[in-house]
C-alpha cells in the first residue's frame, strides 16, 4: 500500500506516543525525530480554527532546513476550543486550551469542559523538499457533568499533563465522561489518521 511513498523516508516529528501508535497502524515505515524548543505561538486575532494548522506548519518550517532530499516530515498540533465558537460575539467567547501548566490548570480545564460541547482541531503538515500539504480535522466532543471526585481521580491516576484540554479520550475520563462525539475519534486522540492516510496516498 502507498507505493508512492517508497521514494520517501517518512519522519514523524512528534513526541506523542498516541500519534506514533496511530501512524504505526497504517503499516508505513517511519522514524521519530523531535527538535526541542519549537515556537508554538500564533498571531493574535487568528481565527481559532486555523491555530492548530498554523502551529503544525511552524513546526515543519523548523525542520525543513535540516531535511534530507528524500525525507517526508509529518508534523501535527492539536488544540481544544471551548466557549461558544459558533457565536463569537456572545458573552462566552471561544478560547483555546492547550496542555495544562500544572494540576490546578488541569482542574480548571476539566471544569470548563464539564457539561459542555467543545471542539478538537488537529492541524497536520506533510513536508518534503519540493512540496507541502497542510490540512485540519475537526471533531465536536460532549462531556457529561464531571464531579470534583471524578476529576480528582482522573488527574491522580492518569496525569494527563501532556494532552490538550487535560484529557485523553482513550482513557478513563473518556469512558465515563464523553457522551457524544461528532467527527473522527482518532482526531480527538491527536491524529486524524484516516485523513492522513488519504493525504499521503496522493502526496
Amino acid at each position: 500500500m502507498l507505493d508512492n511513498l517508497k521514494k520517501y523516508h517518512v519522519v514523524l516529528a512528534s513526541n506523542s506516543p498516541r500519534r506514533r501508535m496511530l501512524l504505526e497502524g497504517l503499516d508505513i515505515p517511519f522514524e521519530v525525530k523531535v527538535l526541542p524548543d519549537i515556537d508554538e505561538s500564533y498571531p493574535p486575532g487568528m481565527p481559532l480554527e486555523q491555530v492548530a494548522e498554523h502551529i503544525a506548519c511552524e513546526k515543519a518550517a523548523a525542520y525543513k532546513p535540516l531535511m534530507a532530499d528524500d525525507e517526508l516530515i509529518i508534523t501535527a498540533d492539536t488544540i481544544v476550543i471551548v466557549g461558544d465558537y459558533k457565536s463569537p460575539t456572545t458573552v462566552n467567547p471561544p478560547s483555546v486550551l492547550g496542555k495544562p501548566r500544572d494540576k490546578d490548570d488541569a482542574i480548571r480545564m476539566l471544569h470548563m469542559l464539564s457539561d459542555h460541547t467543545h471542539r478538537v482541531v488537529t492541524g497536520v503538515c506533510l513536508t518534503a523538499k519540493d512540496r507541502e500539504r497542510r490540512f485540519s480535522a475537526t471533531t465536536d466532543v460532549t462531556f457529561k457533568h464531571l464531579t470534583d471526585e471524578e476529576i480528582a481521580y482522573y488527574l491522580e491516576k492518569y496525569r494527563p499533563y501532556d494532552k490538550a484540554g487535560a484529557y485523553g479520550v482513550q482513557e478513563w475520563i473518556g469512558y465515563v465522561g464523553v457522551s457524544a462525539i461528532a467527527g473522527s475519534f482518532y482526531n480527538v486522540m491527536g491524529f486524524p489518521v484516516q485523513r492522513v492516510y488519504n493525504e499521503l496516498a496522493t502526496f
